[in-house]
């Protein structure tokens, strides 16, 4: 169990912005479950970015296939005998799709996600991890991977808008919202540290952590 509270947790946010470091790192420290997104696995990917029009649909629907097979053997385990920690939630997917899918399209995902009928499992927490897209971007290009080369600047903006509204709305679990630009889970023990102790201290549905610079 997270902080003796929390059995399912869930970290979350726009790409570069550090999720899947803080998912390893809050993992290793309690000991828990770990469920991580693969976007190296997705062949469409790389092309995507390089030509959105003609890559959006196959790049969308193997990440849905993706995470919906994660979810389901989630669900598959007891969720009271180990606690989980996972850096996406299921019901971002279609936040996703909304942006990269032309209408036609996107009328095609949400069939495919009716038919699917995805299990929902409602986080504990959501750490919803925040940054403005000139730091993403600078983080993309830094660490190099391969397939986000292509990506455009313009892209990152509008993915950060649109996490930025879907959590602005999102009440189905507590969110903590952190400012992740001064921030450095893996590499500073004191900033980890901080982060535990506002998630011990949290009680209300939503708040917000920073750190000035």
């Amino acid at each position: 169990m997270i902080a003796g509270r929390y059995r399912y947790v869930v970290v979350e946010g726009p790409i570069g912005v550090g999720k899947t470091s803080l998912a390893r790192r809050l993992a290793e420290h309690f000991q828990t479950r770990l469920i991580l997104e693969k976007p190296e696995a997705n062949p469409f990917l790389a092309r995507y970015y390089e030509h959105p029009s003609r890559f959006a649909l196959p790049t969308q629907l193997f990440f849905l296939f993706q995470r919906v097979n994660e979810i389901r053997a989630l669900a598959q385990f007891d969720m009271f005998s180990e606690a989980t920690v996972a850096d996406f939630m299921l019901d971002k997917d279609p936040l996703f799709a909304r942006l990269t899918l032309g209408n036609d399209e996107y009328d095609l995902y949400q069939q495919v996600w009716r038919h699917l009928q995805p299990p929902t499992l409602v986080p504990d927490l959501v750490i919803f991890l925040q940054a403005r897209p000139e730091i993403l971007m600078q983080r993309v290009r830094r660490r190099g991977q391969e397939f986000e080369r292509s990506m455009a600047d313009d892209y990152l903006l509008r993915l950060v808008d649109s996490y930025g509204r879907f959590f602005h709305h999102y009440e189905l679990s507590p969110v903590l919202m952190v400012n992740s630009e001064n921030l450095n889970f893996v590499e500073s023990a004191g900033d980890f540290d901080l982060l535990l102790e506002r998630i011990e201290k949290m009680r209300g549905p939503r708040e917000f952590f920073s750190l000035g610079g």
